[in-house]
């Protein structure tokens, strides 16, 4: 039976935590296929290991180029987030990978890019052998109750001014 394992809260780690499952399931030799919302700057880590870990792990990334902050999200993003779920379906449909990673859905939801009943439905149908990880801050209710496994990740200290070490924070 497949799993819904959830990444929430005001710290960062949630997508790094997913990744960390991701590469133990690349290491035993299971499909990975992990599905970004809202991200689309590729100069990443989990974007360039792509190529590497194929054919186990596969990355793909459904936002607007230049994209930061949730003030400025319109139609276009509510666009992208709905391709990315449909995007997931036909994955899940053809590829049936072992874990699913759909990072900053929850965001996706909390800015009602998508609507929660929509991702509901879609984890109904989700095969008995795809485990699924659900990442982004404000996760709501209605995916916590569904989830199996739910963590918080909480900011208890960071340095004033931004860090972003290559390999770290990207």
């Amino acid at each position: 039976m497949g799993y819904i394992y959830l990444y929430t809260g005001t710290g960062g780690g949630k997508t790094t935590n997913a990744l960390g499952l991701a590469l133990r399931s690349v290491g035993h030799k299971r499909k990975v296929v992990i599905i970004q919302f809202l991200k689309w700057w590729k100069n990443t880590g989990e974007y360039k290991i792509r190529k590497a870990l194929a054919p186990y792990y596969e990355i793909y990334q459904f936002g607007r180029k230049g994209w930061h902050g949730l003030g400025n999200l319109g139609e276009e993003d509510k666009k992208l987030a709905r391709k990315a779920l449909k995007f997931a379906e036909k994955i899940v449909r053809e590829k049936k990978p072992h874990l699913l990673v759909l990072d900053e859905i929850n965001l996706a939801l909390h800015c009602n890019l998508l609507d929660v009943r929509e991702v509901l439905e879609f984890l109904d149908k989700l095969p008995k052998k795809t485990d699924v990880v659900l990442t982004g801050r404000f996760a709501p209710k209605e995916l916590i109750d569904r989830a199996e496994f739910v963590n918080e990740v909480v900011d208890v200290k960071h340095p004033e001014e931004t860090i972003t070490t290559k390999g770290i924070q990207y």
